[in-house]
């Protein structure tokens, strides 16, 4: 029972935080998810050109065309996925080893793990968190769409 009401309390706030992003006044959740995981191989405008993108044999996708190349249409739930690692880019690394580490990666997804793997993880994400992480990407994503 406990465990339950803890499980909704994270869930509930992992809500309240990301609603609370669309208000004018809230710091851009999405952008800041962007910027702190994408933006050095993507760069900050999206385009394929961030700083780490020199050092890379394949160059990053333009993140600004996605939907122009899907039709006019953002697809939420392959971005969702590619983000999550359930379809994979070379350039991402395995879904073991995400380029971004745990960040959008459930734990539940992980194999067994031996005690000097939680040391380098942090202490837990429950996937209420990682998937409002990957939604606000998703969101400023699809607001840097070209028309």
């Amino acid at each position: 029972m406990k465990k339950m009401t803890i499980g909704r309390l994270f869930i509930a706030g992992a809500f309240i935080c990301f609603c609370g992003a669309a208000s004018a006044k809230d710091p851009d959740v999405g952008q800041a998810e962007y910027r702190s995981s994408c933006a050095p191989c993507h760069g900050l405008d999206g385009k394929g050109d961030g700083p780490v993108s020199k050092a890379l044999k394949t160059r990053p996708a333009d993140l600004t065309v996605v939907a122009k190349k899907n039709k006019g249409v953002f697809p939420v739930n392959s971005v969702y996925r590619t983000i999550d690692g359930r379809d994979p880019v070379a350039g991402h690394g395995s879904r073991e080893m995400p380029v971004w580490g745990y960040r959008f990666v459930p734990l539940t997804q992980h194999s067994q793990k031996s005690a000097d793997d939680y040391i380098l993880e942090p202490p837990g994400s429950p996937e209420a968190i990682v998937h409002a992480r990957i939604l606000a990407v998703i969101d400023y994503l699809s607001r840097i769409q070209q028309k």
